[in-house]
């Protein structure tokens, strides 16, 4: 699909005055984006307010991507064709692909030359989530942490309290394998391990591990922190009881109210909330702390990222990615999805998120995590997806209890360091 300016036809004299915007030239600019499951009337809603209020730009959507990796190899294969949109909404840990090969527009010289920038919520920490090499790749857009998700009708049964939820992992385990007693088909947890390394993140971070050495040559998440990950994950498996569900079985499970704890992002919550229905209580809550002292959460979701080199089109698309990227484009964000804002005055003020949180409380458990989070890891080099697969793989292994958490971690640690650039 070519890019291409429309000039607005002349409308009668007499409806000229009625409507100024359409006599002047009209921007198209192309926007491609993932996941339209959790995005598409989020995308709607944004670009159709901007419209609104700027006539004399159209926003056109390309075909979306099912995925983040789709999207990103989209990006990769349509570079410096006429079929690369104008912009993309790039997944958080993909970012360095794009900076690495000099794909895309840095936009550190208009946020330097935006004087309402910091006022419109845009800070240091958020911008940094889409900051590579020393360019800003991106402004990020929805940003997301794991949180808990559970029953609380299951809870109840099992003899729990769902106004005081486990805060360890060992409790946990103990309340899910009650609700696995209950029988009947119910199944006492599920953690969303699969697809990619987020969610094992958040337990090497939880326990205040890294993936790769300062140097980011050699492998780090081998030790003790790494460990304690897969051993928590296994433990999933025999104390928890937690099944090899697949991650779309896994969510059809909880929200058929079959499995009684779930652990998630919280940009599912939406989805969440409308797939439960009145079928049982949603609740969520916080994830169990690790290391109080020095666990983290990964920050999942993605950044806005301008492709273009039309520099009448780069104003325009900057203008667009600010938009919806700020305080705006998280009060639509939040409520459609479950992703905590992406920007630190929409949560502060009623035109926004203000009034939202206080009444709707589902939404508080990522909100609250906020200060936890830091930039999920985009590995270096080339093979950043077939690293991300390999892990999997072996965790995959681990949950279908094939090997142990030491020979998981072990071969795991070996097959990532021999993808490592050298």
């Amino acid at each position: 699909m070519k890019r291409r300016h429309l000039l607005a036809a002349p409308l009668a004299a007499g409806f000229a005055s009625l409507a100024p915007a359409a006599r002047a030239a009209t921007t198209e600019i192309l926007v491609h984006y993932p996941m339209p499951g959790f995005f598409k009337s989020v995308m709607d809603q944004i670009s159709g307010e901007y419209m609104r209020l700027n006539p004399d730009v159209k926003i056109t959507f390309v075909s979306p991507s099912p995925t983040y990796e789709d999207g990103l190899q989209l990006m990769l294969r349509q570079s410096g064709t006429a079929e690369m949109p104008d912009m993309s909404f790039i997944g958080l840990n993909r970012l360095r692909v794009l900076a690495e090969r000099n794909i895309g527009i840095d936009l550190t010289p208009y946020i330097k030359a935006d004087p309402d920038i910091a006022n419109e919520g845009f800070s240091e920490r958020l911008l940094n989530l889409a900051r590579f090499g020393g360019k800003q790749v991106g402004l990020a857009f929805a940003t997301s942490n794991p949180i808990f998700y559970y029953n609380a009708d299951l809870v109840r049964k099992a003899g729990g309290d769902p106004e005081r939820m486990p805060t360890t992992w060992d409790e946990v385990f103990k309340l899910a394998a009650r609700i696995q007693a209950l029988g009947d088909g119910v199944t006492g947890m599920s953690y969303r391990w699969q697809g990619d390394d987020w969610m094992f993140s958040a337990l090497l971070f939880g326990h205040g591990g890294t993936m790769l050495s300062a140097d980011e040559k050699k492998v780090a998440f081998n030790g003790p922190e790494g460990l304690g990950a897969v051993k928590l994950l296994d433990r999933m498996v025999k104390e928890g009881k937690m099944p090899s569900f697949s991650s779309d079985a896994a969510v059809q499970g909880f929200t058929a109210g079959k499995i009684g704890l779930f652990f998630w992002t919280t940009g599912g919550l939406r989805s969440m909330i409308n797939g439960v229905g009145s079928k049982f209580e949603l609740r969520t809550t916080a994830m169990p702390v690790i290391d109080a002292q020095n666990g983290r959460l990964p920050t999942g979701g993605n950044a806005a990222v301008m492709f273009t080199t039309d520099a009448k089109k780069q104003q325009a698309v900057f203008r667009f990615l600010k938009f919806a990227s700020g305080p705006y484009g998280a009060s639509v964000v939040v409520p459609g999805t479950g992703y905590v804002p992406n920007n630190d005055l929409a949560p502060k003020d009623d035109r926004y998120l203000g009034k939202f949180y206080p009444a709707n409380p589902l939404f508080q458990a990522g909100l609250n995590q906020m200060n936890l989070m830091i930039p999920w890891y985009s590995f270096p080099g080339t093979n950043g997806v077939r690293v991300t697969q390999t892990m999997v793989d072996n965790l995959a292994l681990l949950v279908e209890q094939k090997v142990t958490p030491e020979e998981c971690l072990r071969t795991m640690a070996a097959e990532v360091q021999r993808l490592l650039p050298r």
